[in-house]
């Protein structure tokens, strides 16, 4: 298998996402890969709440946020000795993470699902499937 330029991991802090780190942490060790990439999605605000927070202040939350999200990811790469960047988009996951891949020549994207079947999945919607829909690289799914 060639090399890949990068490997982009979707992360929000959660123990799936800690075990995706894991997992493409294991990708890079064994040299598949030359870049590792973080990234958490923040939600878009809607138009009413700009109508009442500055601007400077919901990109403010919106850093503080995905900085928490992308603290545990942050650690498990310096304990592995292995650099990554960093990066908080905003958005509709799906969307971001496409934006993201083509960005930075991902060939790989990873990121943890919480295994949401059935009416809870439909409901609750699924980031996987976004992501999913949206990409044009292999996308790898750890539970």
């Amino acid at each position: 298998m060639a090399k890949m330029k990068a490997i982009l991991v979707a992360v929000d802090g959660s123990e799936t996402s800690d075990r995706a780190v894991r997992h493409a942490l294991d990708l890079l060790s064994a040299g598949l890969a030359a870049e590792l990439h973080f990234l958490n999605v923040q939600p878009n605000f809607g138009g009413a709440i700009s109508a009442f927070v500055s601007r400077e202040q919901i990109d403010s939350h919106h850093r503080e946020e995905g900085n928490k999200a992308l603290a545990s990811a942050i650690e498990l790469s310096k304990k592995a000795a292995v650099p990554a960047k960093v990066h908080i988009g905003v958005g509709r996951q799906g969307e971001i993470v496409s934006d993201y891949v083509d960005k930075l020549g991902a060939g790989l994207v990873v990121l943890g699902t919480r295994g949401h079947t059935g009416l809870a999945g439909v409901l609750l919607g699924s980031v996987a499937q976004d992501v999913i829909a949206h990409v044009n690289v292999p996308v790898t799914l750890i539970k």
